[in-house]
């Protein structure tokens, strides 16, 4: 089998001084809103405590999020699970390359550890603002999910078939780290997200009788 598209995400050049600078940057903000989160609730919160505790002005806060929320929302791996998916060979079915890629997916949202990402589910499940910019976010990323999908059928991205799958496959996956934190986070994550995509192929199985 060949693959769908020539170079893996791995094969990226390591980020140049001033793009390092700005993800530790970014890190020490996430790390400051974590650690503020935890003490005191997410509400209690401000911009400016974050801000103090990075030591980094508000303003510097506001060029690298838009808010409080995206703080909180890590985005910005979607390019790279969209190389991913590229990557994938052209001949393989779609279940296998999105459990590659989802996979990929879970070890980048988990890399800041257990608790983080467990504050994270925590927040999705119990704080409207958190879930309603989730919401929005998955729209910019249907739009770039539903290109290599297109790509990868060979049919036009506005086809309606390319964004049913789409979005389907998102709302579907959207469910899981509601589940994970409704449910006190004693499942696998790996484990819910394959079930997930057995979900969006297949109805839920009749119960025994």
């Amino acid at each position: 089998m060949t693959a769908a598209h020539p170079t893996a995400p791995t094969d990226r050049p390591r980020p140049g001084l001033r793009e390092r600078k700005k993800i530790k940057t970014r890190e020490a903000i996430r790390s400051a809103a974590y650690a503020l989160i935890e003490r005191q609730g997410y509400d209690a919160t401000t911009i400016e405590q974050i801000a103090a505790l990075a030591e980094v002005s508000p303003s510097t806060v506001s060029r690298y999020f838009a808010g409080k929320e995206d703080i909180v929302l890590p985005h910005e791996h979607a390019g790279r699970l969209l190389d991913a998916l590229r990557a994938r060979p052209a001949d393989e079915p779609w279940q296998t390359s999105l459990r590659h890629v989802l996979r990929t997916a879970v070890d980048l949202g988990t890399a800041e550890g257990t608790e983080v990402t467990r504050l994270r589910g925590r927040l999705l499940a119990e704080v409207p603002a958190v879930r309603a910019r989730l919401l929005e976010t998955v729209s910019a990323t249907g739009h770039l999910l539903s290109e290599a999908v297109a790509e990868r059928a060979g049919q036009g991205q506005d086809r309606l078939e390319v964004r049913v799958f789409t979005m389907s496959l998102l709302g579907g996956l959207m469910e899981v780290p509601l589940y994970w934190a409704e449910h006190g986070f004693r499942d696998d994550l790996t484990d819910l997200v394959d079930r997930a995509l057995d979900g969006c192929a297949h109805p839920p199985p009749a119960p025994n009788s």
